[in-house]
């Protein structure tokens, strides 16, 4: 699966930082504005136990997560949706992603430079960023409108439903609300998904917390300020150190546990920010096991079984016959396939059959 999330916020909170620690890379991540300048893209791997349960009980050489892409997209600054800054190339680059991943600095630290001159405001940070997308959206609304308008005088019916949908959107805007507000029916969701809206976007906010909150989260007003407003978006916040996370990328498996531990933690922030990334865009995971390999595929929810054989190879699904099926938890239940057979849970599944996070398949064809 091609999406991505693009990480975004004002210079220097701690983005390329992150960054970092998810792919394991280097890149430039300097203590002042535009250290980023082209977007940088990476893939994490999605961590995931049940692989290594499944080994269990099915020998296998080897083991393959499934992944997910993380955009770096440098800074935004005030004006941008007027061009200050690097402008529309940033507004260009998050048009492009499926997700945003808004990193918020909630650490105070006169060392590193704020865009603003002030720390301690994490809200207002994360509006001077969505009042621009905002008006990035109200711009290109308003742009269409004047080119549907055109049609509407003709009196296309197509463009009629348009701009009703259109009008819809801008008086949301203009109301200083994001379009993740606009409620729209099946077909209207269709209608609307072309035009890339960037407040449209599913919305994590990271904040990006010191090392001495991590034990203590609840004792930092800054996070507990971006935990309110999130809330209030309906959205997810993640309270990470971006510093942490980078050390704990560069150690083993062994240690990076055994650090987690000294940190109070059981899971990384980092690892809750690819879940959850991976979440919001309805991605799910099923797996094929074998004595070659254990590997987890990423599908849309909602996919039909031929659809995810094509994932694998597009021959797969194009020669689709049936796929052999179990699940997840069978396997933990009868420890074997042979005890699912028994059990009379596995199961051969056609065309039409809805795939399930968890699903154990094996797909025949025939091309």
């Amino acid at each position: 699966m091609a999406l991505t999330a693009g990480i975004v916020g004002l210079p220097n909170v701690g983005k390329s930082t992150l960054f970092n620690a998810i792919t394991k890379s280097q890149i430039e991540a300097a203590n002042y504005p535009f250290a980023t300048i082209a977007p940088n893209v990476g893939i994490v791997k999605v961590r995931d136990d049940r692989m290594e349960n499944i080994r269990k009980f099915i020998e296998s050489k080897k083991i393959i997560p499934t992944t997910f892409e993380f955009t770096d997209i440098a800074g935004l600054v005030k004006g941008a949706s007027k061009g200050e800054g690097l402008g529309n190339q940033f507004l260009s680059n998050i048009r492009e992603v499926d997700a945003i991943v808004h990193v918020v600095r909630c650490f105070a630290d006169t060392d590193i430079v704020h865009e603003h001159g002030t720390i301690g405001d994490p809200v207002s940070d994360i509006e001077i960023i969505e009042i621009e997308l905002m008006l990035a959206d109200l711009q290109s609304v308003e742009n269409r409108l004047q080119r549907v308008g055109k049609k509407v005088k003709a009196q296309d019916k197509e463009a009629l439903v348009e701009i009703k949908l259109l009008e819809k959107a801008k008086e949301i805007l203009d109301n200083n609300l994001p379009l993740s507000n606009l409620e729209l029916n099946e077909d209207e969701e269709e209608l609307i998904k072309p035009f890339h809206f960037l407040t449209r976007k599913p919305v994590i906010y990271v904040a990006n917390i010191d090392e001495d909150s991590l034990g203590d989260i609840d004792n930092n007003p800054m996070y507990q300020a971006v935990k309110a407003y999130a809330s209030e978006r309906q959205c997810r916040v993640i309270p990470i150190s971006a510093t942490v996370e980078e050390s704990l990328s560069g150690l083993e498996d062994d240690e990076r546990e055994m650090f987690l531990e000294e940190l109070g933690v059981e899971e990384s922030g980092l690892d809750r920010l690819v879940k959850n990334s991976y979440d919001i865009l309805n991605l799910r995971t099923f797996f094929t096991a074998g004595p070659q390999e254990i590997r987890a595929w990423t599908f849309t929810e909602g996919m039909k079984a031929p659809a995810c054989a094509g994932i694998i190879h597009t021959d797969f699904e194009r020669g689709f016959i049936r796929a052999e099926v179990y699940h997840y938890d069978d396997l933990m239940t009868h420890e074997s396939e042979l005890g699912i057979k028994e059990a009379g849970k596995m199961r051969s599944e056609g065309k039409e059959y809805v795939m399930n996070d968890g699903d154990i398949v094996h797909f025949r064809f025939n091309v």
